[in-house]
């Protein structure tokens, strides 16, 4: 059995790091309707290497969720284009929201692209309405 300051780590992190960036990205994910097969696979590797990274710098676990949800944000642009969409700019062209601070934590928050004003903690995006019908 597991000595009882090992129980919550996995290889030296503390899961519930991970854990809590990986909802808090799926939360936002789901809120704008993009929770798809595909992004929680992107999820779930930029989870696994952030683990590897706060193993290597566990001083830097204020910024892991913010840095998966830059990862996924990163992988996202790859496959599928711009996430999340601001959705607070009425007039302005089509643009994405991104993590501030730049590294991530703590405290991340998605920013607009344009304006710079700060639009939801990470986890707390709010959803643009029903998902279009599926063809």
């Amino acid at each position: 059995m597991p000595s009882p300051c090992l129980r919550g780590m996995m290889g030296g992190v503390d899961d519930t790091l991970l854990f809590d960036a990986r909802a808090r990205v799926l939360a936002d994910l789901v809120a704008r309707h993009q929770a798809t097969p595909a992004a929680v696979s992107v999820l779930e590797d930029a989870v696994s290497d952030r683990k590897w990274w706060a193993e290597q710098w566990p001083e830097g676990a204020a910024y892991v969720a913010g840095l998966v949800a830059q990862d996924v944000q990163d992988a996202l642009f790859e496959t599928v284009g711009r996430w999340p969409i601001c959705l607070s700019c009425d007039d302005a062209p089509v643009h994405a929201l991104y993590i501030q601070p730049d590294l991530g934590g703590p405290d991340p928050m998605w920013v607009c692209e344009e304006t710079g004003e700060p639009v939801a903690a990470l986890g707390l995006l709010s959803s643009p309405g029903p998902a279009a019908p599926r063809g």
